[in-house]
């Protein structure tokens, strides 16, 4: 296992310095999943859900976005970023909304957090919208499917 990043040599938490780096390129994407019950599969109207609230996945890709544009305010000791692009979709698969974010931006530190961040916020956004039809949708899993740029890539295998 490598040395944590963000604890100096005096094992206190601390930002990391970027000054050194070069920027470059680079690209995240991540992914929650959602499973959701019949009670809630029941209400689906072609790819999307109306609630009082209004459109779930319209709106959850919409907060998704917000969130990635402010993970630094929302996770310690990560760097602002202004990202390049950042794009939410949703697609259901069976009794699944699988949740994709993904990000790039041209910087001196990846954009996996931001990535990470807005698939989580999209997948609480289903949630929130839809707990009133059922309280055992399930958000099973959020993780990094890949990154590019920086010291070295990664790929998912699925």
């Amino acid at each position: 296992m490598g040395k944590l990043s963000h604890v100096d040599s005096g094992n206190r938490p601390t930002m990391v310095d970027v000054s050194g780096k070069i920027a470059s390129e680079r690209e995240a994407h991540a992914r929650s999943i959602v499973v959701l019950p019949a009670a809630v599969m029941s209400e689906l109207d072609g790819d999307e859900i109306m609630t009082k609230k209004g459109p779930v996945f319209a709106t959850a890709i919409i907060a998704g976005v917000m969130a990635a544009k402010k993970t630094h305010e929302l996770i310690p000791f990560c760097h602002p970023l202004g990202l390049d692009s950042c794009k939410v979709s949703i697609e259901i698969e069976e009794n699944q909304a699988v949740i994709d974010c993904r990000c790039k931006v041209t910087h001196k530190t990846g954009v996996e957090m931001e990535a990470l961040t807005g698939a989580s916020v999209a997948a609480l956004t289903v949630y929130d919208m839809l707990k009133a039809l059922s309280h055992d949708i399930v958000i099973s899993e959020t993780k990094l499917m890949s990154k590019t740029g920086g010291k070295e890539d990664f790929r998912r295998g699925t």
